[in-house]
């Protein structure tokens, strides 16, 4: 008769996902991470306005700060997806959440960001072709 190996409880216990963690320690870990995120992210905007202010009127300096204030946030939202998805995996459903939620809130400002570059830069009018001749009341060149 063939018996089988003992399986070693404390192999299992070292693994996050093996068991729930416990909601007072993932209500406090939320709350923690929520309030070191918020702060990271005002200072980052923080030294972004430094920068642009920093320009003295410079657009190209203005412009490279707020580009670059742009590719940070979409890191950092990247990071806190990320976090989401680390907590989620460790089973601490409140912090997975609030992670959840400042991405939702991140990604609001990332987009109004977007689009505020995007309404001070436009894309330039396309040139027309090599053959191209206006058409003018009364000029006979219309088709």
């Amino acid at each position: 008769m063939t018996q089988a190996p003992p399986e070693h409880p404390s192999r299992h216990r070292r693994r996050p996902w093996s068991h729930r963690t416990s909601r007072t320690s993932d209500v406090l870990a939320a709350i923690a991470l929520f309030i070191a995120e918020a702060a990271v992210f005002a200072w980052s905007v923080f030294a972004s306005g430094m920068e642009g202010w920093a320009a003295q009127g410079d657009q190209d300096g203005i412009d490279a700060a707020t580009l670059a204030n742009i590719a940070w946030t979409e890191h950092f939202l990247y990071v806190l997806l990320a976090l989401a998805g680390l907590a989620a995996l460790c089973r601490a459903p409140w912090t997975a959440v609030s992670h959840l939620a400042a991405a939702g809130l991140v990604f609001t400002l990332l987009t109004g960001m977007h689009h505020g570059w995007d309404r001070t830069h436009p894309a330039p009018a396309p040139t027309p072709r090599a053959g191209y001749t206006p058409c003018y009341s009364g000029s006979g060149t219309c088709p």
